[in-house]
């Protein structure tokens, strides 16, 4: 059964500590495909709420170090009860603060899987990089030969996304190409998809990498068909739900 059939049927739920730009849009995403959001940061209920959930996702985008401490005790959690954690180091080279909080993460929580852009992958790995605020920006640098490196000193998997995906666990890559520039346009896409890859892994815990492939590349192919039907940012959005929704469903057809 494919891993998006068998998450539909199973509705994991997925545990969101993120930002407050994009936390309505990435519930909304996480309905779209089948699983069950919940938001949730407060450093009071963070672990008892990760211990239940089917994942936890962990979020920089607008960061204190009161929801990093929350973020630490929600990954710690969930790695104890078996739980994937997805880390999504947001504008990691924007300052030296965010850099320090990831690190951090990293240091104090068996991530599961890292996924980032390129900027925020050179900030992690110390290579010179012109990163543009919370955006990859632009450099020269050996993506995948950076990627492995990292996931091989954190022992988790990368995933660093553009116009082909990237994902590895340090010894093994595969590649995902397909999207759409139209992606980029809009706030909260990167946020989503590592509440989708994370929800992926919930459901295809045995093969991992695998399952962040199979994440990368519905995502990918749910960008093109709302860009089919598409004028622009704002009908983009609301299309690009709606191909979360139906793609891959019985029809295997989107549904304008």
């Amino acid at each position: 059964m494919p891993l998006i059939h068998q998450l539909r049927k199973e509705q994991p739920l997925v545990h969101c500590i993120t930002n407050i730009v994009v936390a309505n849009f990435q519930a909304n995403g996480l309905l779209a495909i089948g699983a069950s959001p919940v938001m949730a940061d407060a450093i009071e209920e963070a672990k008892d709420i990760a211990k239940v959930a089917d994942c936890s996702i962990l979020n920089i985008g607008t960061l204190k170090q009161q929801t990093v401490d929350a973020m630490i005790l929600s990954g710690n959690s969930a790695r104890a009860a078996g739980k994937p954690v997805v880390l999504d180091p947001v504008g990691a080279g924007a300052t030296p603060f965010r850099k320090a909080c990831v690190l951090q993460i990293l240091d104090e929580v068996d991530v599961t899987l890292l996924r980032c852009n390129v900027g925020e992958l050179a900030a992690i790995a110390d290579i010179p990089w012109n990163a543009k605020g919370v955006d990859a920006g632009e450099g020269q640098a050996d993506v995948e030969g950076i990627a492995k490196i990292v996931a091989l000193k954190y022992a988790c998997l990368v995933a660093v996304s553009g116009e082909i995906d990237i994902v590895t666990d340090g010894h093994s890559t595969l590649s995902i190409t397909g999207g759409h520039p139209m992606m980029t346009n809009i706030t909260g896409t990167g946020c989503l998809l590592s509440s989708v890859v994370g929800a992926f892994l919930s459901i295809g815990s045995e093969r991992p990498l695998e399952a962040a492939a199979a994440a990368l590349a519905f995502y990918k192919r749910a960008g093109e068909e709302a860009a089919k039907v598409s004028h622009g940012p704002g009908d983009f959005a609301m299309n690009f739900l709606n191909a979360l929704y139906t793609l891959d469903r019985k029809t295997k057809t989107y549904l304008v």
